[in-house]
Order: structure tokens, then sequence, then C-alpha cells
């Protein structure tokens, strides 16, 4: 699973630069350290996935569109 939460990591900073946003702004206005998670330093709760998403407004499928999580 380690994969799955850096490409995670690594879409939610994409989303966030997409927006021209600092981590700073989105801590400020969410209070999520967003570093910590795209840093893979923090666990990360469905409702907190959710409220990025609809704070970067994507869905959740979009975040995890082509992440594949076992051998076929």
């Amino acid at each position: 699973l380690g994969d799955v939460y850096k490409r995670q990591a690594d879409r939610l900073a994409k989303a966030r630069r997409r927006h021209n946003l600092t981590q700073e702004v989105v801590r400020f206005d969410t209070g999520l350290n967003v570093g910590r998670i795209e840093a893979g330093c923090s666990d990360i709760t469905l409702s907190t996935l959710a409220d990025l998403c609809d704070y970067y407004d994507i869905s959740p499928g979009e975040l995890f569109q082509d992440i594949v999580t076992h051998s076929s």
C-alpha cells in the first residue's frame, strides 16, 4: 500500500499546485497539515481525503484513477 499512499499524496500535491496554492494557504483554509500528508508522514482518513477533494474540486475517483492496488 505504500505506493498507493505515495501516488495519492503526489496527486493531492499536483491538485494543490494546479490551483496555485501553497501548503500554508491550504492549511489556513482547511486546518489540515497538507505538508505532512503530501510528504507521506501522516495517515489520511477518508473524511480528510473527501475534504481535500472538495477543496481542490476533484472527485475521489479522479484521485485514485489508474492506481492499481493488487496484481492481476
